[in-house]
């Protein structure tokens, strides 16, 4: 576009001028050329929805503001049966508890299965048979010798998961690994009637020589009910913030901090002195020492929303597949039933988490 300013000093000539201008116009509206390059920029002005909604007449607006209405007491209903959804489990999780106290006995050797309780047929059981086969033939030194090793329960279960799912391997450092090796169980438990919207993560552990709680705890809040301001963005219930646990660490054994060596100079002496500080370590146990959302309004950096956000998958990842699906996850079946997953179908569930910053 070209800006031209042209003083004009009577009506007279105001009115010459606009002549002028309407003949030049309608000369560059008869080009061939500039008629193709019009129709073209129109042809690549793409009418979007709220321009279309824009071009309506006013009573037709007045009937789709009707049925935002609507869609908003959907979305109150739909919190509705969320809420009942998480009541149906809690309800299913205390039917679930039997079956996964069983499984804790057998995993730390509190109880052996009986034959109909171990009997198992798998797709490679001709193999397995073969196998087995084979095994029979073995030196009968080394099958006594074999026969007095006395394995208590399944040993590393749940350490062999945290190995196994990269989510949770990318968190366990070398020195964590101890540790873990002394959990014996993790539980699900769901908020009591009543109670605000939530879940607890419960990590049982066995004596050991690192800290002397025996139950590791984390809980997640949650909200299932439209946002005020946006409404329509509801897809069910989110977690909004999370509070871990203190643990009680023996003496030189915390494995979330480390030691650290610094020189310090004197100004006026010159002097110099070395002093120790304690600093923040990367390790699996900082899962119980979560940011948390702030109340007050104010936001939180980049950083901590991605770990924040990235607290919440792990939470929900725990709830939903490792606590329930344990064993498969530990063989490494579930593992690769999520890969092929991945694989075939593209929007696979995500954990819907928000920093909620009230």
């Amino acid at each position: 576009y070209v800006s031209i300013i042209i003083k004009v000093n009577s009506p007279a000539d105001t009115v010459a001028l606009c002549y002028h201008v309407q003949k030049l116009a309608d000369q560059v509206m008869q080009n061939p050329q500039v008629l193709a390059a019009l129709q073209e920029r129109l042809d690549n002005t793409a009418l979007t929805p709220s321009s279309y909604i824009e071009t309506l007449p006013k009573a037709v607006k007045r009937r789709i503001d009707a049925l935002k209405q609507l869609q908003v007491k959907c979305a109150h209903i739909e919190a509705k049966f969320y809420e009942e959804v998480h009541d149906l489990e809690r309800k299913y999780a205390a039917l679930y508890q039997p079956l996964f106290d069983k499984r804790r006995e057998f995993i730390n050797g509190e109880a052996e299965p009986t034959d109909a309780e171990s009997e198992w047929h798998s797709e490679n059981e001709e193999e397995e048979k073969l196998a087995g086969d084979l095994k029979n033939v073995v030196v009968i030194e080394e099958k006594a010798e074999a026969e007095e090793i006395n394995v208590k329960g399944i040993p590393d279960f749940w350490f062999t998961i945290f190995r196994n799912v990269d989510m949770l391997s990318e968190l366990v450092q070398e020195y964590d690994e101890p540790i873990l090796k002394h959990l014996q169980d993790i539980k699900v438990k769901f908020s009591e009637p009543g109670q605000p919207m939530s879940f607890s993560l419960e990590f049982h552990f066995g004596p050991n020589d690192y800290f002397s709680n025996t139950v590791l705890t984390k809980t997640y809040k949650m909200k299932s009910e439209p946002d005020k301001t946006d409404p329509f963005s509801f897809e069910g219930p989110e977690i909004v913030d999370c509070d871990g646990c203190t643990i009680d660490w023996k003496k030189g054994k915390n494995v979330t901090v480390k030691t650290i060596k610094k020189k310090q100079k004197h100004k006026g002496r010159g002097t110099v002195r070395t002093i120790t500080k304690q600093v923040p370590n990367d390790s699996f146990f900082n899962f119980f020492s979560p940011i948390k959302v702030s109340g007050d309004g104010e936001s939180l950096d980049e950083d901590s929303e991605f770990t924040l956000a990235a607290d919440f998958e792990i939470g929900h990842f725990f709830r939903e597949r490792i606590v329930p699906r344990a064993v498969l996850y530990f063989t490494g079946e579930a593992i690769e039933d999520d890969d092929n997953f991945e694989e075939g179908e593209e929007g696979e569930e995500e954990v819907r988490c928000i920093l909620h910053l009230l």
